[in-house]
């Protein structure tokens, strides 16, 4: 199969190698999805550049998340079948060397969700770990129908996922973004307040909307870049969702001001979550995407062989959406 791999961690032009690997076979209890699309994350990005550890396995093949179709299928696979649309995600994580950006992949059936027929496999390839994330961070400790729910960077990949899975769980919705142009894309996702961190102040406008009692839930983007102002605009016992902290990895956390308000910080990496609320997310985001009409943002596209020109796009922190790659000759 063709593939793009890389076998020491640096700059995308110069580490990742495109050509042909042997394709693999599905294990047990594994399937074996003939890739159509290949979405790029930050993590991926961050990974093959070095800024997350040293080098996981000998050669890796980058990206997590993709959608495709089942073309094997291992021995106690029990709910997917040969032929079968479908989207993944932690396709290279615990474990995995071999991730997206290939023409096949082979793991867990638990990983692989079908996709329905009304979504291409660009944006099949946008849920994984964007779609999952947010759905962790907002239901991760039970419904939140009736609450107030901030959502820093409503406009980014899971940003955006949180604001439309939120609406749908019955929250009140506020996003920040920090453009016209983000602001415009959180409404469309159904975000009741959007508020520009840039030029407005945020605690005000928080404060204002909840009646000066504050918000229930945080899907925070930043939780080292975002705590001081987070603070002012959360309720009493109320909790802080994190999922990044890129702005200050190792902050300061103001422990007394958490106890005062009785504030609860969740934080969560998507592959270290345990398989039942992973298994719940996967089932209410198919149920989400039965319900009506979704937006999946697909912030470009490249073919496989240009895989680095792909996460040269995501370094550059502008995008709107995922940036896909085409897996398919």
């Amino acid at each position: 199969m063709k593939a793009v791999w890389y076998e020491r961690t640096g700059p995308a032009p110069e580490v990742l190698t495109y050509g042909e690997m042997p394709t693999p076979e599905a294990g047990p209890g594994e399937v074996r999805v003939r890739l159509k699309a290949s979405g790029v994350n930050p993590a991926d990005v961050g990974r093959r550049g070095g800024g997350y550890r040293a080098m996981e396995y000998p050669r890796v093949i980058p990206n997590s998340d993709g959608a495709g179709i089942v073309d094997q299928i291992g021995d106690g696979v029990i709910d997917l079948r040969i032929g079968q649309r479908v989207w993944l995600f932690n396709g290279q994580r615990n474990g995995r060397a071999f991730g997206t950006a290939a023409e096949y992949i082979a793991l867990a059936e638990h990983l692989v969700t079908p996709l329905p027929d009304s979504l291409s496999y660009a944006a099949g390839a946008t849920l994984g770990i964007p779609g999952m994330t947010a759905w962790c961070c907002l239901f991760c400790d039970g419904p939140i129908a009736g609450q107030t729910v901030l959502v820093t960077g409503g406009a980014g990949a899971v940003g955006h996922y949180a604001v439309q899975l939120a609406k749908w769980g019955g929250a009140q919705v506020i996003a920040t973004v920090s453009s016209a142009a983000k602001a415009e894309q959180a409404r469309l996702a159904g975000a009741d307040l959007v508020v520009n961190y840039k030029t407005e102040d945020v605690v005000a406008k928080v404060m204002a909307f909840t009646g000066k009692r504050g918000v229930n839930r945080v899907v925070d983007v930043d939780f080292g870049g975002n705590i001081d102002t987070t603070l002012k605009a959360m309720a009493v016992n109320s909790t802080i969702a994190v999922y990044a902290t890129n702005g200050n990895r190792t902050p300061t956390v103001p422990m007394r001001e958490l106890m005062e308000k009785c504030i609860a910080v969740r934080a969560l990496v998507l592959f270290a979550l345990p398989p039942p609320l992973l298994a719940a997310a996967q089932a209410d985001i198919t149920k989400w995407l039965a319900a009506g009409k979704r937006i999946h943002n697909v912030a470009a596209q490249f073919a496989l062989a240009d895989t680095a020109q792909a996460h040269l796009a995501v370094e550059k922190g502008d995008k709107l959406g995922t940036v896909i790659v085409d897996c398919a000759r």
